[in-house]
């Protein structure tokens, strides 16, 4: 019998270890090939990040994840999308120097590979920057 993902927020750590796991590819397919913004608002322990992590597996080309789920003949896998995890969960910022300092981190280390070096720049130059140059 499979074990269910009590407190499991990461889509590989589920498939990997043999969890329980439902699909909702087909949701995130939807929403990645027929929107624009979406605002993910439901209650506490209701999934948001196993969603966000399987929307970042998604756009990282990690095929394997999806071995028998809806998205894995409906996706190409071999294209690959950077993708920037910002975390306010981890602390609070008492000032607005804290809270550019924390996003120019999360920007910094997202796809350093990919990102030319930012200089000290405003932030949103910053951001500017780093989509111009990771998207197109």
């Amino acid at each position: 019998m499979k074990k269910l993902p009590i407190g499991i927020q990461t889509l590989s750590h589920i498939i990997q270890d043999g969890y329980v796991y439902v699909d909702k590819t087909a949701i995130a397919h939807r929403l990645i090939t027929s929107g624009k913004y979406y605002f993910l608002s439901r209650p506490r322990r209701f999934g948001k990040s196993l969603f966000l992590d399987t929307l970042k597996e998604i756009f990282e080309g990690n095929k394997a994840l999806f071995k028998g789920l809806f998205i894995e003949d409906q996706w190409d896998f071999s294209k690959k999308y950077p993708v920037i995890h910002l975390d306010f969960s981890v602390g609070l910022s008492k000032n607005t120097d804290e809270l550019e300092r924390n996003l120019r981190y999360s920007l910094q280390r997202a796809e350093p590979s990919m990102v030319p070096p930012l200089p000290m720049m405003p932030l949103t130059e910053a951001w500017s920057i780093w989509i111009k140059y990771c998207c197109g």
